[in-house]
């Protein structure tokens, strides 16, 4: 009997050795498989580039980096973005967006919004609190938390935005000569409403300010772009849009259905964003939603902001492989509505990360691109839509 207990008691330890090595271990090496960047030499920059960037604006409007087990406040060795790079590469506003579900088997073409979801996985794997395991809403809040405490460990370094006037005191600072990043808080699709109208509120007072309809599968509001067939909006689909439109909040239509996306168009009166995507006249896909639907989105005064990744790109995803989108853009929708989307650390391969961008301005000025120009797309553009929408 003694030896039978001591082999149980070998294989709890035994047990008990695993789990915490797969929880010490498995989430840095699914997010280092994840959020890869392709080994490369420096990208060139000259000197007329650096100095163009030193004195830009620069704004992403979609990274997911809230999702992984990652201290921001520090220079990763894995991922894409945190605050120490984002200050190299001179960003300075970050959309940092909270992705609460994505289901198995994820794909571009059609997903079903009753596949297994992975998020649950990664919430349990990464110790996230037990609220979170069975709640996409607490997720939400979870990874709304998470930015408020890097904010508050950086001492004024990282700024919580959540108002014009918070706006103005990055630019502000930054002017100033600090070293200053605002972060915007969103949701990457609102199932974490869970049908549930009030808990709007709920998001709205844990600081996200942009607000995507959907993610790779259907939801209470409406159809995905990834979902079962091109469905619209749902009545409570409408009435959600109504409420955004009436709060000082941005609407994101990035991976909605081209019907919701023109459903949305049709009954609201404010600048839409389409927040990472490509172009589909440079890019053929379905991810792309068609050009003319992008012109409608720019014609609310909107922005659509570009991706990094080679499923949007079709080509390659250096800095000059961007650039070349970012022209085609241009002269689809106008050097007005387009802003970068890099969905950097949203489980897309890229070819540098947020502190390279200075590569990025030198591209632009390569493919023809006026200074004028390239201060729009990398950021001005974004600040005036933020200004319009932020009260």
């Amino acid at each position: 009997m003694r030896f039978i207990l001591k082999g149980l008691l070998g294989l709890v330890v035994l047990a008990l050795v695993a789990l915490a090595g797969f929880f010490a271990f498995a989430p840095a090496y699914v997010e280092s498989q994840r959020n890869a960047i392709v080994p490369h030499d420096p990208y060139p920059v000259s000197a007329e580039a650096r100095a163009l960037h030193e004195g830009l604006v620069v704004g992403d409007w979609h990274a997911d980096p809230l999702l992984w087990k990652r201290d921001l406040t520090e220079r990763g060795t894995r991922g894409q973005v945190d605050i120490p790079r984002l200050i190299e590469g001179g960003v300075a506003v970050q959309v940092f967006t909270a992705v609460t579900k994505s289901p198995a088997g994820q794909n571009y073409e059609e997903n079903s919004a009753e596949a297994f979801d992975n998020i649950t996985l990664l919430a349990f794997g990464q110790l996230w609190p037990m609220r979170t395991w069975t709640s996409i809403y607490e997720r939400a809040i979870y990874q709304a938390q998470k930015l408020h405490g890097f904010a508050e460990d950086m001492d004024g370094t990282l700024r919580i935005i959540r108002t014009e006037a918070d706006l103005d005191a990055v630019l502000a600072a930054r002017a100033a000569g600090q070293e200053v990043v605002g972060g915007i808080l969103g949701v990457e699709g609102l199932h974490p409403l869970e049908g549930d109208f009030d808990k709007l509120d709920g998001l709205y007072a844990a600081g996200h300010r942009l607000f995507g309809l959907h993610h790779f599968f259907d939801n209470e509001l409406g159809g995905s772009l990834h979902g079962i067939g091109d469905k619209g909006l749902t009545e409570f689909g409408r009435r959600v849009v109504a409420d955004l439109a009436r709060r000082p909040v941005i609407i994101d239509v990035a991976h909605s259905s081209p019907r919701v996306v023109a459903e949305v168009l049709e009954i609201t009166d404010v600048p839409i964003v389409l927040s990472h995507s490509g172009i589909h006249g440079h890019c053929p896909v379905k991810r792309n939603i068609p050009d003319e639907l992008m012109r409608r989105v720019a014609a609310t005064g909107g922005v659509i902001g570009m991706g990094y990744w080679a499923d949007v790109v079709c080509g390659p995803i250096t800095p000059d492989g961007i650039a070349a989108m970012i022209l085609t853009a241009i002269e689809t929708v106008g050097e007005d509505h387009v802003s970068l989307g890099s969905d950097f650390d949203g489980s897309v391969e890229t070819a540098f990360d947020t502190s390279e961008l200075p590569a990025l301005t030198h591209a632009l000025l390569q493919q023809g691109l006026s200074e004028a120009q390239i201060a729009k797309v990398m950021g001005g553009n974004m600040i005036r839509v933020l200004r319009a929408r932020l009260d």
